[in-house]
């Protein structure tokens, strides 16, 4: 007789659980903060970019402050301890792209920047990259004080090419390669067309873009998620746009604005696009919030 027919219940093996692969992976918060360590590594073992230890000691300085003053007021406004890296990434870019023989400018630009986060905010986002806004309120409060970064990588070919590689690989895992190359054609067009207008070289116009100045500008301001615009369309015109604005910008501005032209550019155009952006999503979101079914009484609403 069978275990069916007699009432037992038939033994049955079970497999033991396949153990689990478990992949190594980084967070992706990391990943910038490690590529604009990288940056400046190489940034500093090529030219010098810091200029010596008080260079360095500057740089600490400027990422001390961003961090101390996200922590400060992410409690404040939140409740919640935040996360560092935003913090270092906007002190550490402080550090490599403001020059001056002080140590407070670089404190207050750290500050501003990370304030600005909490405190220039529109229907709960804010509207200016950090470290653009922060190096801008410098560069209008205190010229006499500060200047930026101004070093090309010039003939070291290969130190160049290395960080560009690096950061459209780690931009591209992001989904934002798009920005970059938008931007950095749009750069190249640009520089052609003044070399025309100001007869000077054509090289002397696109060499800028060449430099560790640049490549933060391109591969973290420009492409910063919580200051760009949402739709893939709305990035690559808004990249066009800084472009655009820039080359406007160091043809008839001032010697003061010409001259850190990208930094205002983004200043104008990137706020401008985001509230755009806000105003015109808000009748949408409204809209949808009017047209959703009304759950009747006892009857919850379908989630």
């Amino acid at each position: 007789m069978n275990s069916a027919s007699d009432g037992t219940t038939p033994s049955v093996s079970v497999a033991p659980p396949a153990k689990a692969t478990r992949k190594f992976r980084i967070d992706e918060r990391f990943i910038a903060p490690v590529f604009i360590t990288c940056i400046l590594v190489v940034g500093q073992i090529s030219f010098g970019i810091l200029d010596d230890n008080a260079g360095i000691w500057k740089t600490a300085m400027a990422i001390l402050a961003s961090i101390a003053t996200e922590v400060v007021l992410g409690r404040l406004f939140s409740g919640k301890w935040p996360h560092w890296a935003s913090a270092y990434i906007s002190g550490i870019s402080v550090g490599i792209l403001v020059r001056s023989p002080f140590l407070w400018p670089y404190v207050l630009c750290s500050m501003i920047a990370i304030t600005s986060k909490y405190v220039l905010r529109f229907r709960g986002r804010h509207l200016w990259n950090p470290s653009n806004l922060g190096i801008v309120a410098m560069l209008v409060l205190a010229p006499q004080y500060v200047a930026t970064l101004s070093v090309q990588w010039g003939n070291s070919f290969w130190p160049m090419l290395a960080i560009w590689i690096l950061g459209a690989i780690i931009i591209y895992r992001l989904k934002r390669l798009h920005i970059c190359a938008t931007y950095a054609l749009c750069f190249i067009a640009f520089a052609y067309w003044r070399s025309l207008i100001t007869h000077d070289s054509f090289q002397a116009e696109v060499a800028p873009i060449t430099g560790p100045m640049y490549q933060l500008f391109i591969f973290f301001m420009i492409t910063d998620p919580k200051t760009t615009v949402k739709s893939k369309r709305g990035q690559i015109l808004v990249a066009f746009l800084v472009a655009l604005a820039e080359h406007l910008l160091r043809l008839y501005g001032n010697v003061q604005i010409a001259s850190h032209a990208p930094y205002f550019a983004l200043t104008i155009v990137g706020p401008s696009a985001n509230l755009i952006e806000i105003l015109k999503s808000r009748p949408n979101a409204n809209a949808a919030e009017a047209s959703a079914p009304v759950a009747s009484p006892g009857k919850s609403r379908p989630v």
